[in-house]
């Protein structure tokens, strides 16, 4: 089941063939434990030398934990132990052949008239042991699903790959832990929409709706157009597969997860209700672990059942390269890009200046220190984020202690702001950074420092930022525009030094870049705004724009194959290259 699910889960992706998949078996045992080396062996040569030959997987590294017993002795002289059950943990990777051909679970509800169809690759057995359902009832199950035919998920991964090339499904969700019910569900949560499903192929009677919606066996839902139904169920047939495939339901437009059986109705909840149970257990260990106010924030966002989501509106045209006729000139500037000890964002913030048409060129702050490279030599300077000093609470602070108190290097940096042909921008620990080198940047009077997160946490998430009016060089014609953005920092909550206010930095166009929520208006909010940032401020700039500080990575999502999620129509470019090619241009 393992090996299984990490193939149901990886035909999501354009997979050449079968074989391209590459495992990483961790076996943990209590070697020495009656039965125990028995049971190892056993799962290894069915593992390893009966199932991944017969699907031409290969397992090329792995991890052995051969000590999953402890012994100890009680104060009294008894002793106890705790042995841990025999475990394999699968990991798989394989190589795509094209990203942009990614199914997710995210129901279409654009598309006309759609289907949903089950493949079941347990042929009807719904076998219970093991699963989500027996563990409510404090049980473990008689019979665990297993993998009983290698030829039937091979004949299943190359169907679903060859639908996908023919551009035939529209999503697709593997069915695993909770069972199908599951997956429907997370399929109605992701597409923000109701579906209607038929149990009348399933079951004969009420009696099996458990087993047939809870079970944990192989499998996978997919959404079609109902023009494509036909041809769709045909290649399953095909392969061998047609009486493990059946239409199971659809998408309506009333927001509501309902299921019926000869007519009868057997479920029918709101799907926003539904999308909170399965959201509770997570709230409630955030509202422990977390800021609990934050957490009962997020947890009501999901009482809007219109959320919107997700959006795009763009006030530039995002193919204009503004940078390409100064690219074709053969000119680069070189742009310096600075990192410190943990950064890891360099190669993607060289990778969109390349692309804009900078010389990218990896300067390390010892390079500076030590004398080896000097900001003399460079017109742009960018400082990159990611986890500078381990991402210890004020990092972006101790990277700049290290420039300011060492007279060469600041000295360096003074003469860099003070040139007026010079852009720098900061991201992430890079904004922290130039924040708290403010006294050497002219024009940065009234800037924030970054804090940690009213959320108490790290934050990794795709949100909604827009971009307002400013004189930033760096956003130059995109003022109005509202995308999605990718952030990943525990610090990124402004902060006002005594006698300075967000409205003074608002007044004086100083703000870059701030949060707003699905429905474009600057928020508070959490985690449309994952910081608690006043006004939503997460990006300021100088007076004349030359110098702008963000927390979010633009240089992350530059690309549209680099989100998650997108608008259908985009191209290769995402919006935030225009960032890049604005820099370009102003060097003009």
């Amino acid at each position: 089941m393992a090996v299984g699910e990490v193939i149901t889960n990886l035909a999501a992706a354009p997979v050449a063939k079968l074989s391209d998949i590459r495992l990483s078996a961790n076996w943990m045992a209590a070697a020495g434990h009656p039965g125990e080396d028995e049971n190892l062996y056993e799962t290894v040569r069915a593992v390893g030398m009966e199932l991944c030959p017969a699907l031409g997987i290969t397992i090329p590294v792995g991890k052995d934990s051969m000590s999953m017993k402890t012994v100890w002795e009680e104060d009294g002289g008894e002793q106890k132990s705790v042995t841990a059950p025999l475990s394999l943990i699968i990991s798989g990777f394989a190589p795509v052949t094209d990203v942009d051909r990614t199914l997710t679970p995210q129901l279409a509800t654009d598309a006309g008239d759609t289907d949903l169809i089950l493949v079941d690759l347990a042929a009807g057995q719904n076998r219970l042991g093991g699963s989500a359902l027996a563990q409510v009832y404090r049980q473990v199950g008689a019979v665990a699903p297993d993998l009983d035919d290698p030829e039937d998920i091979k004949a299943f991964f190359a169907v679903i790959q060859g639908l996908n090339a023919d551009s035939k499904l529209l999503a697709y969700h593997d069915r695993s832990d909770g069972g199908l019910f599951v997956t429907l569900a997370e399929m109605s949560f992701a597409g923000h929409t109701g579906i209607d499903i038929k149990l009348d192929g399933l079951a004969e009677d009420a009696s099996q709706f458990a087993r047939e919606l809870f079970n944990e066996e192989l499998g996978a839902v997919i959404q079609v157009r109902r023009e494509d139904t036909g041809f769709v169920l045909q290649q399953f047939s095909a392969a061998g597969l047609g009486d493990h495939t059946s239409v199971i339901g659809t998408v309506n437009q009333d927001d509501h997860i309902r299921y019926t059986f000869e007519g009868q109705s057997v479920i029918s909840r709101p799907r926003a209700d539904l999308q909170r149970l399965w959201a509770e257990t997570s709230y409630r260990v955030q509202s422990l672990r977390d800021n609990a106010d934050c957490a009962q924030e997020e947890f009501d966002n999901l009482l809007d059942s219109s959320d919107p989501g997700l959006h795009a509106e763009l006030t530039f045209d995002l193919n204009d390269d503004v940078s390409a006729p100064y690219i074709n000139t053969g000119a680069r500037p070189r742009v310096a890009v600075l990192r410190e000890q943990g950064v890891n964002g360099q190669v993607e913030m060289a990778a969109a200046f390349d692309r804009a048409g900078f010389e990218s060129v990896d300067v390390h702050m010892s390079d500076l220190l030590s004398g080896r490279v000097s900001l003399e030599g460079f017109n742009s300077m960018v400082a990159c984020g990611g986890f500078s000093y381990g991402d210890v609470l004020g990092a972006g602070e101790g990277w700049a202690k290290s420039i300011l108190f060492n007279d060469r290097v600041r000295d360096q940096f003074a003469a860099f702001f003070n040139r007026q042909d010079t852009l720098a921008l900061g991201v992430c620990n890079g904004c922290q950074m130039l924040s708290n080198l403010h006294e050497l940047i002219p024009g940065s009077e009234g800037w924030p420092r970054f804090v940690r997160n009213q959320s108490e946490q790290f934050e990794a998430r795709l949100v909604m930022a827009e971009v307002p009016a400013s004189p930033s060089a760096f956003m130059e014609g995109m003022a109005g525009s509202r995308m999605p953005i990718a952030v990943a920092h525990g610090e990124g909550r402004v902060e006002f030094p005594a006698g300075t206010s967000a409205d003074q930095l608002s007044d004086s166009e100083l703000i870059a870049l701030r949060y707003v929520d699905n429905r474009g208006e600057v928020t508070t909010r959490y985690p449309w705004n994952p910081n608690g940032s006043e006004a939503g401020i997460t990006g300021v700039t100088t007076r004349d724009g030359r110098v702008t500080i963000l927390m979010p990575h633009p240089e992350r999502v530059f690309r549209t194959s680099q989100l998650s999620w997108h608008p259908a129509d985009w191209g290769e470019d995402a919006p935030w290259i225009r960032m890049f090619r604005n820099a370009r241009r102003w060097f003009s």
